[in-house]
């Protein structure tokens, strides 16, 4: 089964097509025929598209929208210029799979998308007004242009639905949470999930024996502490913009300094809100990036003090939330690294992992410095009692094996 898998955000588009069936799945040898990105959507968009086998193409071309970013993919899959032998027309793709962010507590697995889906993509609008929006938007396009092709739905915010009340219920008063759904739900639920699996299937273990604490860090970062194979605790909450500190994100604040900076400098709220999400965490620090290779190479060149200042919150952030996530978890087996920080800096491994000696935690420099680039396994030193690995994370051919599953009935 050939399927797509696309990530629509408010003005990009990830996509993969992913060959798939249940062979494939048990001997973890799926296919991927073609991937890309395209950026800028509503202007003069970027576009990196890579056939199997083939070098990246790289251009730009205006879209207004998602759709006709949609479209120009489809035809670009099927055409000469991609070469993909199984790929000569859209009938050759089987199925759509999307990332879809917010949930709610409406969607604890993966589904068929059908109108009563839509409707309840539709309803958590309100908790994910930059992301559901754009997610809906992909779903209307390919129901647009290729009919009714079977299309599944895939949360991030799934994997955390079984949470105890404990961790995702906020200290405020309880009729919030009955009237308005106000609680905590995590993100980035499908790459958890991912390093999860991968984990066991690297150590041969069974899912009941599964107590890991999983690090996705990228331009956006969580935690999450998973017992049993299950989600326990994750650092995001209603929102993404909760927990640890992020590329353009502040994470965990006081929330007395909205209502401050409203009185103080005139902010409305939306204008507040803007600036926590776009213009925090490494971003608003340094005042130089949110690239945290930029701000590795601006504090090593030319000992830049805030550069170096955000990389210490970045990593004291999560550093706290292991310590906190420890205890939550009474131990881990292991501390697994994945996202685009995650699994292609030693530099910032190694600086989150330092004086956590207490814990068990040690990192082996040499094994550490060798897991970039896509390249997993354990960073460990001899004497760790608690493991430290580097996992790629692989959310596209989770969401493509979902959309198979989900076909099939055996989700």
């Amino acid at each position: 089964m050939n399927v797509l898998v696309l990530n629509c955000g408010s003005s990009s588009l990830k996509f993969q097509v992913i060959s798939v069936d249940q062979e494939s799945i048990e001997q973890n040898n799926e296919s991927v025929l073609a991937k890309g990105l395209i950026e800028r959507i509503g202007s003069q968009s970027l576009l990196s598209l890579t056939a199997k086998d083939q070098k990246t193409q790289k251009s730009a071309s205006p879209f207004r929208n998602h759709k006709e970013a949609i479209d120009f993919i489809l035809k670009w899959l099927i055409s000469p210029k991609a070469k993909i032998p199984k790929l000569s027309s859209l009938s050759d793709i089987d199925a759509v799979g999307h990332r879809v962010v917010h949930g709610g507590e409406k969607f604890s697995k993966s589904v068929m998308i059908n109108e009563r889906v839509i409707t309840g993509i539709e309803d958590c609008i309100d908790l994910a007004p930059l992301h559901n929006p754009a997610n809906l938007s992909g779903i209307e396009a390919i129901s647009e242009i290729l009919g009714a092709i079977p299309q599944a739905a895939v949360f991030d915010t799934a994997f955390h639905s079984n949470m105890p009340e404990e961790s995702y219920l906020y200290p405020i008063p309880y009729q919030f949470y009955r009237r308005h759904k106000i609680r905590r739900y995590g993100f980035h639920g499908t790459s958890h999930r991912y390093i999860s699996y991968r984990y066991r299937q690297l150590g041969a273990k069974e899912k009941k024996d599964t107590n890991i604490i999983t690090l996705h860090l990228g331009n956006g970062c969580s935690a999450c502490a998973i017992v049993g194979g299950q989600s326990i605790e994750t650092s995001m909450g209603m929102t993404p913009l909760e927990g640890l500190a992020m590329g353009t994100r502040a994470g965990d604040i006081d929330p007395t300094i909205i209502e401050f900076l409203n009185l103080k400098e005139g902010m409305s709220y939306e204008n507040i809100f803007s600036m926590l999400n776009k213009q925090s965490g490494l971003l608003g620090i340094s005042g130089l990036t949110n690239d945290m290779r930029e701000l590795i190479e601006e504090e090593e060149e030319n000992a830049d003090r805030r550069a170096k200042l955000a990389i210490n919150i970045f990593c004291e952030r999560i550093k706290k939330y292991i310590g906190a996530y420890l205890a939550i978890s009474n131990g881990a087996d292991a501390i697994i690294f994945s996202g685009g920080i995650g699994e292609n800096s030693p530099y910032i491994r190694k600086k989150i992992t330092a004086g956590l000696d207490f814990f068990g935690i040690s990192v082996d420099d040499q094994k550490n410095q060798e897991k970039v680039r896509g390249v997993e396994g354990d960073i460990s030193s001899a004497n760790s009692s608690i493991k430290t690995l580097v996992i790629p994370t692989n959310e596209e051919l989770l969401i493509a094996r979902d959309t198979y599953r989900c076909i099939e009935g055996i989700m």
